[in-house]
Order: C-alpha cells, then sequence, then structure tokens
C-alpha cells in the first residue's frame, strides 16, 4: 500500500513540477502551495497540522484536500478569524468541530484560546500555514500566524509557511506600532501597511525576536515563483466576508479606521469597505442601508437605518493607505463622541498620538510627516528580511 502511495506521489509531484516549470518559464505567478517538490518530501511520514482558511487552496482544490489525496497525515486543523470555511462575522468566536467533508478536528484560535496548547501539539510534528493576507497590520491572520510560531518555538515543531502575494505589497504607510498598545489587531511594531508577505514577515518575527523570551521557531518559507512587490495580484478568493473584492482591500486599510467611530464603512451591505456613510444628509447624497447579514455581519453599525454618505465603488484616489476619509468625516462632526471607542482606534491607530491629532485639526500632510522617521527606520531594517525584489 505505502508502495502504492509513494508511486501516486511521484508521478502527481513530477506532472507538477513539469507545469510549475513551464509557469515559472512563462512568468505565470505560482503560489507557494502549489509548488509540491519543495515540500512534499519533507511532509512524507509526519504528523501534520493545517492553519487554513477557505483561501488555501490550489488551483480549485483546497490544500486539506490535495495533501489527503497524496497521502499526508494530516492529524487536525486550526482555524483562525472567520473560522476554516471563512464564514464567521469579524471579531466572533470561532468555534471548535469536526469538518463534515474530511473529519477532521477543528481546533479554533479565535474563541477560549489564541495559542495552540501544548496538547493540541503534542502529536504534531509539522505545522503548515497557508492563508491569503491583504498586508495590514490589524488583520488578524498575521497575529494568529505570530502565536503559532510562538507555540511551534516552545514545543519544538516544525513551522511551514506557504506563501501568497500580498495585494497591498507593493507600499508601506500609516504610523508604526508602539508596543504600549499591543493587542490582537496589533503585534508587532511594524505599519498599517506593512509591505510584506506572511513568509517575509515569519522571516521578519524570527530575525527580530519578537516571539516571546526571544525564542525563535524552525521556520521555512516556500516562496510564490515569479513574484515582485510591484507584481499587480487579484485574489481569486474573498479573504473573509468583508473584504469581497479588490476595492475594499485597497480600502481596508484607510476605512477600518472609521470602525470605532460613528460612521459606518458598509457592513451590512453588499458592497463593505467601499462606502462611508452616516443617518444624516449633510454627510452626502449616496444612500443605503445596513441590514443583518448571516456570515458577514449581524449587527452592523445603524442596522434598518438609511445613512448619507460617499460611494468609493469607483473610487481611484486615496485607495491606498490615507487619513484623508477620517480627517474629511471627523471634520463633519468634530467632537469626542466622534470616537465611540477612542481605544480600539488606538489599538487600530497603534499609538494614541493619531486621535489627538485628529482632534487636534493637524492636516493630512503634517501626520503623515510625524510617522516618517519611524517609517525609515522600519523600511531600512525590513529590507534585510524581504523575499522578493520590488
Amino acid at each position: 500500500m505505502k508502495s502504492v502511495l509513494g508511486l501516486l506521489l511521484i508521478i502527481i509531484t513530477t506532472a507538477n513540477y513539469c507545469q510549475t516549470k513551464t509557469a515559472v518559464s512563462t512568468k505565470e505567478l505560482v503560489v507557494g502551495a502549489a509548488q509540491f517538490e519543495l515540500y512534499l518530501p519533507t511532509l512524507q511520514g509526519k504528523n501534520v497540522a493545517l492553519i487554513v482558511n477557505q483561501t488555501s487552496t490550489i488551483g480549485s482544490t483546497h490544500i486539506v484536500d490535495t495533501l489527503l489525496s497524496l497521502g499526508i497525515t494530516i492529524k487536525k486543523i486550526f482555524a483562525p478569524e472567520h473560522g476554516f470555511r471563512g464564514v464567521a462575522d469579524a471579531g466572533e468566536h470561532v468555534q471548535d468541530g469536526i469538518d463534515k467533508k474530511t473529519g477532521l478536528p477543528i481546533i479554533s484560535l479565535h474563541g477560549k484560546h489564541k495559542k495552540p496548547t501544548e496538547e493540541s501539539l503534542k502529536d504534531i510534528d509539522i505545522v503548515i500555514f497557508d492563508i491569503q493576507d491583504v498586508g495590514v497590520r490589524f488583520y488578524t491572520y498575521i497575529s494568529t500566524m505570530h502565536y503559532v510560531m510562538e507555540a511551534c518555538a516552545e514545543q519544538n515543531k516544525q513551522f511551514i509557511v506557504l506563501d501568497r502575494p500580498n495585494p497591498n505589497g507593493d507600499y508601506i504607510a500609516g504610523p508604526v506600532l508602539n508596543l504600549e498598545f499591543q493587542s490582537f489587531v496589533g503585534m508587532h511594531p511594524i505599519p498599517i501597511v506593512h509591505g510584506l508577505t506572511v513568509g517575509e514577515l515569519a522571516t521578519m518575527i524570527n530575525g527580530e525576536k519578537w516571539l516571546e523570551n526571544g525564542m525563535q521557531c524552525k521556520l521555512t518559507v516556500i516562496k510564490v515563483a515569479n513574484y515582485t512587490h510591484s507584481t499587480p495580484y487579484i485574489l481569486p478568493i474573498k479573504p473573509s466576508p468583508n473584504l469581497p473584492n479588490q476595492q475594499s482591500i485597497l480600502l481596508y486599510p484607510s476605512l477600518c479606521l472609521l470602525e470605532p467611530t460613528i460612521m459606518s464603512i458598509g457592513r451590512g451591505t453588499e458592497f463593505p469597505f467601499q462606502v462611508i456613510g452616516y443617518p444624516d444628509s449633510i454627510y452626502g447624497a449616496f444612500t443605503f442601508t445596513p441590514v443583518s447579514t448571516e456570515g458577514a455581519s449581524k449587527y452592523p453599525k445603524h442596522e434598518d437605518i438609511k445613512c448619507y454618505g460617499e460611494d468609493l465603488r469607483n473610487a481611484t484616489e486615496n485607495i491606498r493607505f490615507s487619513v484623508a476619509p477620517i480627517l474629511k468625516y471627523y471634520n463633519k462632526h468634530p467632537s469626542d463622541s466622534f470616537f465611540t471607542s477612542p481605544s480600539f482606534f488606538d489599538k487600530l491607530a497603534g499609538n494614541n498620538i493619531l486621535r489627538e491629532q485628529i482632534k487636534q485639526g493637524l492636516t493630512q500632510s503634517e501626520i503623515e510627516e510625524s510617522w516618517q522617521k519611524e517609517l525609515d527606520a522600519y523600511k531600512k531594517m525590513s529590507a534585510t528580511y524581504k523575499l522578493y525584489s520590488n
């Protein structure tokens, strides 16, 4: 039986190797998960756990199904925010369970535990991380990766990142996190838009000894073939329920700062992170009404109330990170009540300075200039960990 599985593995791996070589020669982008020949030999005969979700596909097939078909022993799946199938609401606790399709146990890393327990890893040799990220500090998949790396370092487990492109990977912007404001939406002293793939970030976490007590895990990164940071990349699968398309992914770094304010950014509509509004006609002519949406936004801000504002679905200006949107709407409502959760805003911003700068009436250029020294230092430091050219 083992010889049959071994032969099957060789046949499939060889076929994929030929396809990959063809893709490399034609400069087609090939994600880490699709380069079997670089990591399958390491997995043979080992007990494997995966941190995956709905984006963890090779072509149209989920990596779990592919690895199982190749005879790889998968013992369990660890699920990040939004769950294994990517249908849980933002911030919603994800429950442990059993995957109906494969029968594999699913252990939540967005519920009681953010970090794998010693018990959950004791029967595991190798942990694989294969999730599509969007390159933003407060997008929590990278926080989950941090905690898994830490658990692997503590328990001497091998950690493999199957890298994927960063759709916001062609620039770096925003304030660098002050570690006094460290939280699950900001684990590392990096800018809001950090400009790295998850593989590069994992390399930096290890290299800078950001894990607890300066530990380092046994890390392997399977790089994306034919990728540079200037390579355009449209995600084939939405990375989370409220980032349905490329426009939302590009606007997300800026519009997320409006979440802990009175403004709606379209949760509960068909175009989240592509509109801004409030229930008052002074905010704009465009209207939308948030409604409860199962699997995306059960309790949206201003539920069932008409909001007035602007439609950014076809916007071409300020679609990279900018404080322009929050300055614009704060100036329409210049008071402390604009910030509905000042502490959460400070966690997203990575400091308590930005909120004060907004309240003091500083201009966009004045605010951005205040970040420059730390940004320059970050760019210099992060360049040493880049696995891809600009």
